[in-house]
């Protein structure tokens, strides 16, 4: 039989071997983000930049909206939290993570995310980016006339991460913000896929020069060309594409109550006539047409989309790398509404909103990244709450065995 003084020394040693775990993992983790300078003045700070950063990337892994929230995470969290954090003054107040993350130069912050990033990215490989922006609406303050944040977003569907983020300017759109996002990720080979805003001369140039090829969405804001491609597809459509080469692929997915049944038709420009500026869209290959049924307990609906590309025509391809393309509105900006409260989100002061959309987007793609327990991201955010060896999981799964920039 082990004495009282036996077990409390296992205790002991266990308890040493699991803040040695954390400790590591942390330390890893922390790494990413030692490049952000300290916005603060040197007499007023009490608590390390570090420790607010780590304490702010957990709560909102753990679920957390606000600075309370981050505060009251790291309340009941300190004791362990002191395994792996100096806190030399505890647990920094709600005013003070407001106050850093107004300060944090949000460029230096998504400088490391990106690093971070790479590091997977370089592990995993990525063939397909989609871009889509997203409209913060919390932030916006009428009395204030603060507009709302708005920022572009670029998304990796075959692996579940995103891998950057820009914000649009307040006098500007996503036509400018696109290129400035494209330019600082790595896109080298991968298939670009972009909504009707971004479908401009420009971006297909910069995509097609950095060695890139693109998926472009066809719509109204080009309305010449889009009438073009619309007319020919259905008149080739009702003649059954009769002496055109063209590539068709059929996906019937059944789930969420609905039964939706997709029909991708892609025929090389060569076959039609002169397209509207033809030659003024770098690296033009091919038209596509996709005809989405859906039906529904009581209806049934069709949707028909198109698109311009500079891939060779091959339905099932150009088809998949739409289809990867919906993922950014399904797996990330409605998570991040429905989980992370993103839309209701009311910070809304100097860099804040930008720096905490980030905080989302960190806490996003930790989730995503560990497989272990196999839920939604609401559940596996609730666990990585209530359970800390879980939480050093999550941080395991996306940080450790990488190499640091």
């Amino acid at each position: 039989m082990s004495t009282g003084f036996e077990k409390k020394k296992r205790k002991t040693k266990t308890s040493f071997a699991a803040s040695v775990d954390s400790f590591d993992i942390t330390s890893k983790f922390q790494e990413y983000f030692t490049e952000v300078k300290d916005p603060r003045v040197e007499r007023t700070r009490y608590h390390l930049l570090t420790d607010i950063i780590t304490i702010a990337i957990l709560a909102v892994i753990a679920g957390a909206q606000g600075w309370e929230d981050i505060e009251e995470y790291g309340l009941n969290k300190q004791e362990w939290l002191k395994t792996f954090l100096e806190l030399p003054f505890g647990i920094p107040s709600p005013d003070t993570f407001r106050r850093v993350f107004e300060k944090i130069n949000p460029k230096e912050f998504e400088q490391c995310f990106r690093q971070w990033v790479q590091s997977l990215v370089e592990k995993l490989g990525v063939e397909v980016v989609a871009i889509d922006g997203k409209t913060h609406r919390g932030s916006y303050d009428r009395e204030s006339k603060l507009k709302a944040l708005h920022t572009v977003s670029a998304w990796s569907s075959e692996h579940r991460l995103v891998l950057g983020q820009t914000k649009v300017n307040a006098k500007s759109n996503e036509i400018t913000a696109i290129p400035a996002l494209l330019e600082i990720l790595d896109i080298s080979g991968c298939i670009i896929t972009i909504d009707g805003m971004g479908t401009q001369k420009s971006i297909a140039q910069k995509i097609i020069a950095a060695n890139a090829d693109y998926v472009l969405s066809l719509k109204d804001n080009h309305p010449t060309l889009h009438q073009q491609v619309k007319n020919w597809f259905e008149d080739s459509l009702a003649q059954g594409f009769f002496g055109l080469d063209v590539s068709i692929s059929q996906r019937v997915e059944k789930g969420h109550h609905r039964i939706e049944n997709r029909q991708v038709y892609t025929v090389s420009v060569s076959q039609l006539p002169v397209l509207h500026e033809q030659d003024l869209w770098a690296g033009l290959t091919t038209v596509v047409m996709v005809v989405r049924s859906i039906q529904h307990w009581n209806k049934t609906t069709q949707e028909v989309q198109f698109y311009m590309t500079s891939l060779k025509s091959d339905a099932n391809k150009i088809g998949s790398a739409i289809r990867h393309h919906w993922g950014i509105e399904n797996s990330v900006h409605w998570t991040l509404d429905v989980t992370f409260g993103e839309d209701e989100c009311r910070i809304r002061s100097l860099h804040s909103p930008q720096n905490f959309a980030l905080l989302r987007r960190i806490a996003l793609n930790a989730l995503e990244r560990e497989s272990s327990f196999r839920r939604s991201i609401r559940q596996k955010s609730r666990r990585a709450a209530m359970n800390d060896q879980y939480m050093l999981s999550v941080l395991t799964a996306a940080f450790s065995n990488l190499t640091l920039c």
